[in-house]
């Protein structure tokens, strides 16, 4: 059993299970039925997602500085009794089945399924290891 960090719209991998998508808006022009089958999710779950505000400082962010000030945000958003107990079903769920959640962001070091990622493992999530992103899919907007 293993909980995957993906990039939604993605091809799934082998037992990938459900697909949890923690996204603010629904995928544009997808008609509802075809979210699944389409690889986008089977759930949408926006509690997972940056507020609208926030996810605007990670969309305009062209510094380091300005992507850690989004982090520290996104962060706090997470610690709400609410988030911070989605994450702690979602690590336990890892150790009993098969599921992945994720966003649409084409580079996950600047998504904040990355920082999703490092809340479940310190919840104890069992996730399986980041994938190699071959050289095309990254973004070079700031290092």
């Amino acid at each position: 059993m293993v909980l995957r960090i993906v990039r939604l719209g993605s091809a799934r991998a082998e037992h990938e299970g459900l697909r949890i998508g923690t996204v603010r808006r629904p995928p544009r022009g997808v008609p509802k039925a075809d979210y699944a089958s389409q690889n986008w999710y089977d759930v949408w779950y926006p509690n997972l997602a940056p507020s609208v505000e926030t996810m605007k400082l990670a969309q305009e962010a062209t510094t380091t500085q300005e992507w850690q000030a989004f982090a520290r945000r996104y962060r706090v958003e997470m610690g709400t009794p609410e988030n911070s107990r989605t994450l702690d079903v979602l690590a336990a769920l890892s150790h009993h089945a098969d599921f992945s959640v994720g966003c649409y962001c084409a580079d996950e070091t600047r998504c904040h399924r990355s920082l999703l990622r490092e809340l479940l493992v310190s919840k104890g999530a069992k996730l399986e290891p980041a994938a190699v992103r071959r050289e095309d899919d990254r973004e070079d907007a700031f290092r």
